[in-house]
């Protein structure tokens, strides 16, 4: 009987789930996790927008951040640039002016994880359209 690509990508998602288990093992009892502290800051719906924006811009300052997403207040950005940049997505640069600059980029990680978060939901909205 001849293994087809279905057969082979089972028996891929089956290792990986199989890989993602041990690692959660791991992490029992310890204070810091990679999947915890990455998955766990960046799956509310601010924190995805501000991922996103980040990673269409490259750089923006707050208030340009603020006004790329409608419905977020000032206290509610900044709780989630905090967290992002805590979680090592997003990196923040401060410039010693008068007034302060504070400019927010992603780090690698970050670019890469926006790049991961666009292919799942343009899947989900694909595999949406279809039903």
């Amino acid at each position: 009987m001849a293994v087809i690509n279905a057969d082979n990508q089972h028996v891929k998602l089956k290792k990986d789930i199989r890989k993602i288990y041990f690692i959660a093992q791991d992490c029992e009892g310890e204070p810091q996790c990679a999947i915890k502290d990455v998955l766990a800051p960046s799956v509310d719906k601010w924190s995805i927008f501000c991922l996103y924006n980040l990673a269409y811009n490259k750089v923006l300052r707050f208030n340009k951040l603020k006004s790329y997403i409608p419905g977020i207040s000032s206290r509610m950005l900044s709780v989630t640039l905090k967290k992002l940049e805590a979680a090592n997505l997003v990196h923040r640069k401060l410039y010693a002016e008068v007034p302060p600059r504070v400019e927010y980029r992603l780090t690698d990680f970050g670019y890469q994880f926006a790049t991961k978060l666009v292919d799942l939901n343009l899947w989900i909205y694909n595999e949406s359209q279809e039903s």
